[in-house]
């Protein structure tokens, strides 16, 4: 059921650190709750050779690079050679994988950034989940609760979907390119190689290999 939300169908589990929370669930929106107290686990068996825990429940790649503006909240995992930016904001419960982007001003919250992520410029991203080479464009942000304070459902192929969470941002999957100041809404979920215009507001299922415009107007890629 709901084949094309399925874990499977969006990432690429070789390319990140949390592949055991993806292989353990279904669909990514069963992830999220569990992403706080899998740091909490993993963080202590990282290879001290290659992770240096830097605050409490904080690991840091030493191949990472810091500046010294960014500020980190654990539970969080840098990975190696990722880089975090002037004045990153990074709340918890993130995972942030190998040569990754974060930042100038960009905010995480109970994320999980698959290898080779950016999130450059003035992003937030909350209760979400971005695949493997997606890259979030300048000023677009996820929104991860509702206006009237509801549970999060996804849009899906005529049905809605109950997640049962009151927050949810997006799931990106791998290859998702986000143009700039575009607003994904709560629940919204975009299937791999998909691109997204500037300037949208984006909601529900978007599927891979297309060019979403607007609301309604989705091309497929040729």
């Amino acid at each position: 059921m709901y084949k094309k939300l399925k874990n499977a169908n969006l990432f690429n589990y070789d390319e990140t650190m949390a592949s055991q929370l993806f292989q353990e669930t279904e669909y990514p929106w069963e992830v999220l709750p569990l992403i706080r107290e899998f740091i909490r686990k993993l963080g202590p068996s990282l290879d001290p050779e290659i992770y240096e825990k830097r605050g409490e429940e904080i690991w840091v790649a030493r191949s990472a690079s810091l500046a010294p503006t960014a500020s980190l909240a654990g539970p969080c995992i840098i990975g190696q050679g990722s880089e975090i930016r002037q004045c990153a904001f990074i709340r918890g419960s993130a995972i942030v994988g190998e040569n990754c982007v974060v930042g100038n001003s960009t905010e995480l919250k109970n994320v999980i950034l698959f290898n080779n992520v950016q999130v450059p410029h003035y992003n937030y991203v909350g209760d979400s989940i971005l695949g493997y080479k997606s890259h979030m464009g300048a000023g677009s942000i996820t929104s991860n609760v509702k206006s009237d304070k509801t549970l999060v459902t996804i849009r899906y192929e005529g049905d809605i979907i109950e997640t049962g969470l009151k927050k949810m941002g997006a799931i990106l999957g791998n290859y998702v390119e986000v143009g700039c100041n575009s607003v994904l809404n709560p629940g919204t979920v975009i299937g791999s190689n998909t691109n997204v215009y500037p300037l949208s507001m984006v909601r529900g299922y978007v599927p891979k290999g297309s060019i979403y415009k607007r609301q309604g107007e989705v091309a497929e890629k040729y």
